[in-house]
């Protein structure tokens, strides 16, 4: 399941996804990721993970090629909104390790603060 959703940040691009991410739907958010980098803009990235169930393999192919095409450099912001504590400390760990982006993991009840990281310049 994958559904876009309005943060009410205007240059932010959101979503919500759970369950297994099938090719379609990893295809459908990277179009909107591209056609977002084709404008101009750097992305602003809201992600809420209601559950995990896993990646298609043909999904991550989708995910890899986008990638490798257009590479990180048109990322500033990624929040990500998990009840998954685990995930939470990867998404800082990345956050160190990928310094040109700034991502930060929160937990579900701090979703205001999610879109507050993502308002502010």
């Amino acid at each position: 399941m994958l559904e876009m959703i309005d943060i009410g940040v205007e240059n932010a691009i959101a979503y919500r996804f759970g369950g297994k991410i099938t090719e379609e739907e990893m295809t459908s958010i990277l179009a909107v990721f591209r056609e977002r980098i084709d404008q101009g803009e750097k992305l602003n990235v809201y992600q809420e993970v209601v559950s995990i169930g896993g990646v298609e393999f043909d999904a991550m192919v989708e995910k890899l090629k986008f990638f490798r095409e257009v590479g990180l450099k048109h990322f500033d912001k990624i929040a990500v909104v998990t009840h998954k504590k685990w995930l939470q400390k990867i998404i800082d760990l990345e956050d160190k390790l990928f310094k040109s982006i700034k991502m930060k993991g929160f937990s579900i009840e701090e979703k205001d603060q999610a879109v507050e990281f993502l308002r502010k310049a």
